[in-house]
């Protein structure tokens, strides 16, 4: 009922930085959470940063302090920055969403993104 369009992503310089972005549509009352979650090969995946609708952020301590997150209710999108980018950073990020749909018979559940590929590399 929902599907999350992923943009941005792709190769970048170490030190350099980078704008992720989320956009949520479909059978949507709320977002109650929108953000971005990581894997990197042989890896868990890993919180990156979540906010809430409501204004509550969460980071994740590999990027705590050079990560923005913000978002757009009206157009439920979530957008990411990151900033001082490492090798270390190089990962599949996943936008991640919990829904509460319009139509009340859904249960609200999670989505997720299909990734989006991140490489910092010179």
């Amino acid at each position: 009922q929902v599907q999350l369009e992923e943009s941005g992503g792709g190769m970048v310089q170490p030190g350099g930085s980078l704008s992720l972005s989320c956009a949520a549509s479909g059978n949507i009352f709320s977002t109650v959470n929108m953000g971005w979650y990581r894997q990197a090969p042989g890896k868990q995946r890993e919180l990156v940063a979540t906010r809430t609708s409501g204004g509550l952020t969460t980071y994740g301590l590999s990027v705590k302090g050079r990560s923005t997150i913000s978002r757009d209710n009206a157009k439920h999108t979530v957008y990411l920055q990151i900033t001082s980018l490492e090798p270390e950073d190089t990962a599949v990020y996943y936008c991640y969403a919990y829904i509460n749909h319009l139509d009340t018979k859904i249960p609200a559940r999670e989505y997720w993104g299909q990734g989006t590929q991140v490489t910092v590399s010179s």
